[in-house]
């Protein structure tokens, strides 16, 4: 039999004391150092998840907070710039609060960093950081507004282009004269000047074959290249809306009947080419002055346009109003007086001179003596097989007037004579008051 253990005797209280019991023994498993580490993981896990939390919740909200922008603000970011540089110039201008890292930290939350741009960009008031790097990674880059006035020659636009400074690089050669479309286009800043005048020869040709496709059948034009001639001098000729066509219709009639077409824009641009006006009155001396565009001496239309017509001439030139006029003269009051026959424009003429002398507006002195005066020829303007001597002029042209062929009676009766304005001024501009024209005269066209 085995021994038992002495019973020790002990005193009633500690009789009552529960034994104690010894600790458990840890399992081998709970040693395991793979279960260690595996707690130990977890545990980070948890730690990261929560931190990742706030810092979603802390960048939502500086994505999305408010920025310091008072008022929209334009803000250039130049090519090649990096995210660092990007967060420094919205830090200095102001676009953006904090420091860049914000910023950096934003675009590498929202993975724009590769789609960052450069260009000019609007930032609104208020624009939140998320908005800010939204604007620069769409490539919201502000337009800017570039007007070509109709009636420009071509190196009148390139010298427009010359002087704005929002277009970059440099032109090869001023292109043909008519292939440009007068209207306002919109472009960011830094375009290269020869894509501008690409797009501008891109619209004249989609307009030009889009109003030459819709032209009267009945047009004594044989190509869209005489088309835009013409559609030049009418330009030239008025700046009024409401007479484009019958302007129109005034020098389709004398090509109609082999009428030269005596337009005094075509005189200017045969002495200055390009340059556009002569800043001063045509002198009676230059009326018959040869050149290629002088359609005093020449028959029929100039070699080319004389410059670059808009929308609203081109298309009065492809549908002239139907009517039988062969002169128009400037009214005295921005317009023109339209006539049928060479008396019914003396007539206006006439008015013309009186309206003149009211406003005692002073003719420039001629630089030839005024031609002796001869008996008055019977008015031929309207038969074509006539000799040039004998026809009367084309009538005093809208804008810039028209004179007689020097040794006719006409010559005296037109002297001083002037038209609505010498030269068209910009696109929609009114016609200058009379007086400011030529100081030739003439009865034809006008």
């Amino acid at each position: 039999m085995s021994e038992r253990p002495p019973i020790e005797p002990r005193s009633p209280r500690a009789a009552l004391e529960p034994q104690q019991v010894p600790p458990p023994k840890r399992s081998d498993s709970a040693r395991n150092p793979f279960v260690i580490a595996g707690n130990a993981i977890i545990t980070i896990l948890l730690v990261l998840m929560l931190g990742a939390g706030g810092l979603y919740i802390y960048g939502k909200q500086m994505l999305s907070a408010k920025g310091p922008l008072t008022a929209d603000k334009v803000v250039n970011i130049p090519p090649r710039a990096g995210m660092t540089d990007i967060g420094d110039i919205l830090l200095r201008e102001g676009v953006i609060t904090a420091d860049r890292w914000s910023f950096i930290g934003g675009v590498l939350a929202l993975n724009a960093r590769t789609s960052l741009k450069s260009g000019e960009f609007l930032f609104k008031k208020d624009a939140s950081l998320s908005d800010v790097i939204g604007t620069i990674v769409e490539g919201k880059v502000v337009q800017h507004a570039f007007t070509i006035p109709e009636g420009l020659t071509s190196e009148q636009i390139v010298q427009r282009l010359q002087d704005n400074d929002i277009f970059s690089g440099s032109l090869r050669e001023v292109p043909r004269e008519g292939t440009l479309l007068p209207d306002t286009y919109k472009f960011p800043r830094g375009t290269q000047r020869e894509q501008v005048i690409q797009r501008m020869q891109q619209a004249q040709k989609r307009l030009l074959a889009e109003v030459w496709e819709h032209r009267n059948p009945d047009l004594p034009l044989r190509s869209p290249d005489q088309l835009v001639t013409l559609a030049s001098i009418v330009e030239k000729e008025t700046g009024r809306a409401d007479e484009r066509s019958r302007v129109a219709s005034v020098f389709v009639n004398r090509l109609r009947q082999r009428i030269k077409l005596q337009s005094d824009p075509t005189i200017i641009y045969g002495l200055v080419g390009g340059k556009g006006t002569l800043g001063r009155p045509i002198k009676r001396s230059e009326i018959q002055q040869p050149t290629p565009y002088n359609t005093y001496i020449i028959e029929g239309l100039p070699p080319g346009p004389i410059a670059n017509p808009g929308r609203a001439s081109l298309e009065a030139t492809a549908n002239p109003a139907r009517t039988k006029d062969l002169y128009f003269v400037a009214d005295g009051t921005g317009g023109h007086t339209f006539t049928e026959n060479y008396n019914e424009h003396q007539k206006a003429v006439a008015k013309l001179r009186s309206i003149e002398r009211q406003k005692n507006d002073a003719a420039e002195p001629d630089d030839v003596p005024p031609p002796v005066a001869i008996p008055p020829a019977a008015p031929e303007a309207a038969k074509p097989a006539a000799p040039a001597k004998r026809a009367p002029k084309a009538a005093h042209h809208g804008k810039q007037s028209a004179a007689p062929k020097a040794g006719s009676r006409a010559n005296d009766a037109w002297a001083g004579v002037t038209s609505s304005t010498a030269h068209k001024p910009a696109a929609h501009a009114k016609p200058a008051p009379a007086g400011s024209a030529t100081a030739n005269a003439a009865p034809a066209a006008h």
